[in-house]
């Protein structure tokens, strides 16, 4: 029973040290960071409520384990711990955790609460000065700088870990509220640790130029911008090219900006994007200065007009004329600074002046004349202004302008002088010689240039003669003589040819010999030849009508001797002229020289038909003969074949083949009933056919031809003759009724066919058109070659007018073939170009374009216009290579529309190969002359902004855009530069 007891209290003494034991075991599972075992051992502790003394440390590491082991509830049960034992040790230790733990997990009001518990509470050495900068840095992150920086005072006080920490972020504390003074002091010793000396830098820097020590700032800043690992380089390179540039010190500031910009670590502002813009302006880094600018004055504010009139005087320096007139543009269309909008605007139209951009410089200086008449260029707008009239091509603009003038200086008035002439050269070149006329009258009424004076009243001359005014022409041609210039002067020169010319059209020969042979003596020895060769064909005719046969030999055979391009035509007119001389071997040798030489010829008609004759006249029938089956055969469908046939029935008749000489005067009154020489060849078939015993069929013969050819007196002759009146009067409706009258009452007449062109003709002229062509289609196989060709050439004409061009294409052939003058040839090669082009066959719009070329200067427009065919032809079959040099042609010499077109097309070959800085230089350098061909002009700008676009120049295509839309008078070309306007805008956004 005694071993009871004693058992008992064994057990009993077991199971009051268990809970110790546990204990320790527990708190041996904390200190080895097993905190979930940690937690379950605490935790079954406090459930058995086995806790013995230890009741606050068994709930404080209860609630530590599931703090540091990362449970939902570890904060909240050390806040419980702490609420339940506030006074206690472990209770201060529970406040340090919780804060250390907040301040961790960056929840700074609950830190700056926690660590507050302990304000009043001894801690350790080591933890007073972490207490004083993590609640100063918690501070710092609330951004209640005034609180933090009194911790980080206090913590200052201590040689701790966070000494240097408590100086820099004192520093940045007192920074933030402006007291620069204690963040100097504050970072000077953060500085010094190895910590914060690549740190500190940017933020002393920063103070300095937030105070305004700039100088300081550079001296400190430049001293260690190379620091290895240095932080904030880029910022503190921005800082001093700030402070350079506040100390008007460009080279170093534009160095700092442009090294700030190539780390590409950061973006500058607009206002300092304009400052890196002038501190390269100011070191003549104008390329650099641009880039920098042109980003600015995107937008239309203040800034971004000084930045626009700073950009236009970069551009100047590079040479960049069109860039830097879009700048001064872009300036002054703004309003903020108006002294600056002055100034843009006369620069504006100096860069135009100097581009030779006439037509835009006399826009802006009568702009800038009239916004600011005592402007400070006011003087110099005024000279420039004089200048840039005398060399625009919008004359009709500088006319208004000088007129509108109440006084004008000798200056304005020899540009007056000059524009006035240059647009009477216009209106000639417009074939519209009534305006030029006009023109030309007020360039003579301020005669200050004598030489253009002469050149005026020639062409006075010209424009009469254009116009059919010949007696007025006359009169204009003589008053150049009357002025007496000097020999060779050019005007005096080309008056002799025109002169010579109306002299030569009114008959009167004997002034037309002297004017020509004036012209071609002086031109003999000259290289500039002008209308020399044709001028000495004509000197050699009007020998030739007076009879002067010596002359007009020796003339002709100067001509070949000197390898004119008339030659053929020379030796034609020789042969005829040794023929009136007698000189018939001589005649045939040089007729000869036609017909083997130039088989094409315009005069191998001639040449053949009086070859024949020759022969005739020398008895030698039977080469008469043959030289006129040759001419039917060579020439079919050629005027003279009704003679022809004639001399060859005369030639058989007289080699007693009468046979034939019957066959050939019957195809005269078969084929030709109304041929002149129809009675003729009556007569020579009635002979014929008596010595042939054939006289029976004579009356068949002579009853047609009675049909045919009625009496002049014959009432059809006289109404057919006065149904023509009519329409030769302009009385079209009238002449319609007495043509259909006519074809109503003689419906077997010979003159049938030709009534009917003229009825045709009168519908055409009414612009009853589809009447017109009824009636020429139901004449196309007329046997009359004459009245053939007329037809067929109005058939191709009005087909061509519809645009029916394959129709077109084998009337203008055959107009082509029997054409018998070069204008014909002309008109004919002119619609098979454009014909053949529009039904897309390219290869033979080029050869008819060659053709027209190869014909010389027909019109003023012809040669411009195969051009224009031929280049967009060889472009549109894939040959730009081949086109680019005809379209150069063009703009090089013709100013006119073709050559606006030309440019246009050229520019946008280089745009459409990727050569978008060629064709750019293309427009600035050719497109000045074009400036009055207003849809050209407009889409070469256009173009020009499109190549901007594609180089990444925003601001430049806007700038032309804007332009456009402001000066352009057309709205397709305003249309589509708003479009490609709102679409740079839109994509910006």
């Amino acid at each position: 029973m005694a071993g009871a007891p004693m058992q008992a209290w064994a057990q009993a003494s077991l199971s009051q040290m268990h809970p110790e034991l546990e204990y320790q075991a527990a708190l041996d599972l904390f200190k080895k960071d097993q905190f979930a075992a940690s937690r379950e051992a605490f935790e079954r502790m406090e459930l058995h409520n086995q806790q013995g003394d230890r009741t606050m440390e068994i709930s404080y590491y209860l609630a530590l384990s599931s703090l540091k082991g990362d449970f939902p509830e570890g904060s909240s049960a050390l806040e419980a711990f702490l609420l339940e034992y506030p006074g206690e040790i472990l209770g201060h230790e529970a406040a340090w955790i919780l804060g250390n733990h907040y301040f961790t997990t960056r929840n700074y009001r609950k830190a700056i609460e926690k660590f507050g518990l302990l304000s009043n509470v001894a801690l350790s050495e080591e933890r007073h000065p972490e207490l004083f900068f993590k609640t100063g840095y918690a501070f710092f992150q609330l951004k209640n700088y005034q609180q933090a920086q009194r911790y980080f005072e206090r913590a200052k006080r201590y040689r701790s870990p966070f000494l240097a920490s408590s100086y820099y972020y004192a520093g940045f504390s007192a920074f933030q509220q402006d007291d620069f003074e204690s963040a100097v002091t504050n970072f000077k010793e953060a500085e010094k640790s190895r910590e914060y000396s690549l740190k500190v830098p940017y933020m002393l820097s920063a103070i300095y130029y937030r105070q305004g020590e700039l100088q300081r700032l550079i001296d400190y800043a430049s001293l260690l911008i190379g620091k290895a690992g240095l932080e904030n380089r880029e910022q503190i390179q921005l800082l001093l090219a700030e402070a350079y540039y506040d100390n008007n010190a460009y080279p170093e500031a534009a160095g700092y900006y442009q090294s700030f910009v190539a780390a590409s670590k950061g973006t500058l502002s607009r206002d300092q994007q304009y400052k890196a813009g002038v501190a390269h302006y100011e070191s003549n880094q104008y390329e650099r200065a641009s880039t920098f600018f042109k980003e600015v004055a995107l937008k239309k504010d203040a800034l971004g007009q000084i930045s626009s009139y700073f950009l236009g005087h970069s551009y100047i320096q590079q040479e960049n004329l069109p860039f830097a007139a879009n700048s001064f543009s872009a300036a002054f269309t703004m309003d903020y600074n108006p002294e600056l909008k002055e100034e843009a605007l006369f620069n504006y139209a100096k860069v135009n002046l100097e581009m030779g951009k006439f037509q835009e410089a006399i826009t802006a200086l009568d702009q800038y004349l009239d916004e600011y008449p005592n402007g400070t260029q006011a003087s110099a707008a005024e000279n420039l202004l004089s200048d840039a009239l005398i060399n625009t091509n919008n004359y009709l603009r500088a006319i208004r302008h000088i007129e509108s003038m109440q006084q004008k200086s000798p200056r304005i008035k020899e540009a007056y002088q000059k524009v006035s002439f240059f647009q009477a050269m216009v209106y000639y070149r417009d074939n519209n010689h009534r305006e030029a006329i006009q023109m030309l009258n007020k360039s003579l009424d301020f005669p200050q240039d004598k030489s253009l004076q002469t050149l005026a009243q020639y062409w006075k001359g010209e424009a009469y003669a254009a116009n059919n005014q010949a007696d007025a022409a006359i009169q204009a041609y003589e008053r150049v003589l009357a002025m007496n210039p000097p020999a060779a002067d050019p005007a005096l020169i080309k008056t002799h040819y025109g002169l010579g010319y109306a002299y030569f059209n009114q008959s009167n020969y004997e002034k037309a010999e002297n004017q020509f042979k004036a012209y071609t003596d002086k031109l003999r020895g000259s290289n500039e030849k002008q209308q020399y060769h044709d001028a000495l064909i004509r000197l050699g005719d009007a020998y030739y009508v007076q009879k002067k046969f010596e002359e007009a030999a020796a003339t002709f055979r100067r001509a070949i001797q000197e390898d004119s391009p008339y030659s053929d035509y020379a030796h034609f007119r020789g042969g005829v002229v040794a023929n009136f001389q007698n000189r018939n071997l001589e005649a045939i040798r040089q007729l000869d020289q036609v017909i083997n030489k130039y088989p094409n010829s315009l005069y191998l008609e001639d040449a053949l038909f009086q070859k024949a004759q020759i022969h005739m006249e020398d008895l030698n029938y039977r080469l008469g003969r043959e030289v006129f089956s040759n001419l039917i055969s060579l020439k079919p469908n050629s005027p003279f074949i009704p003679y022809a046939l004639e001399g060859r029935a005369v030639a058989n008749y007289s080699l007693k083949d009468y046979d034939q000489a019957i066959a050939d005067y019957k195809t005269i009154l078969n084929r030709f009933p109304n041929a002149s020489n129809g009675e003729t060849a009556l007569v020579g078939l009635q002979e014929s056919l008596s010595l042939q015993g054939r006289s029976e069929e004579f009356s068949t013969y002579l009853s047609e031809y009675r049909k045919s050819n009625p009496a002049s007196s014959n009432l059809q002759n006289v109404e057919f003759e006065a149904a023509k009146s009519l329409l030769f009067n302009q009385s079209y409706q009238q002449a319609v009724r007495a043509l259909e009258d006519f074809l109503r009452n003689y419906p077997n007449s010979s003159q049938v066919p030709e009534a009917r062109y003229y009825l045709a003709d009168a519908h055409f002229r009414m612009e009853n058109t589809d009447k017109a062509l009824e009636l020429y289609y139901e004449l196309e196989n007329s046997g009359d070659t004459q009245l053939k060709t007329r037809v067929f050439q109005k058939i191709a004409a009005i087909e061509f007018e519809r645009e029916n061009f394959t129709k077109s294409i084998p009337y203008f052939q055959f107009t082509a073939e029997n054409a018998r003058s070069t204008a014909e040839e002309y008109e004919a090669y002119y619609g098979l170009m454009v014909a053949h082009f529009e039904s897309e066959n390219y290869t033979e719009a080029v050869s008819h374009a060659d053709k027209i070329l190869d014909l010389g200067n027909i019109t003023v427009d012809a040669a411009p216009s195969a051009l224009l065919i031929k280049a967009k032809a060889l472009e549109n079959s894939n040959q730009p290579a081949q086109a680019e040099p005809v379209y150069r042609e063009l703009v090089d010499n013709y100013k006119s529309e073709q050559g606006a077109e030309a440019l246009f097309r050229l520019a946008s070959l280089s745009h459409e190969a990727g050569a978008y800085e060629a064709s750019n230089e293309l427009i600035f350098e050719y497109s000045q002359p074009f400036g009055s061909y207003e849809l050209w002009y407009g889409k070469q700008f256009i173009l020009l902004a499109k190549n901007y676009i594609a180089l990444d120049e925003t601001f430049q295509a806007k700038a032309t855009l804007e332009s456009v839309i402001e000066n352009s008078d057309m709205e397709s070309v305003r249309t589509e530069a708003e479009v490609l306007l709102e679409t740079i805008n839109t994509t910006a956004e």
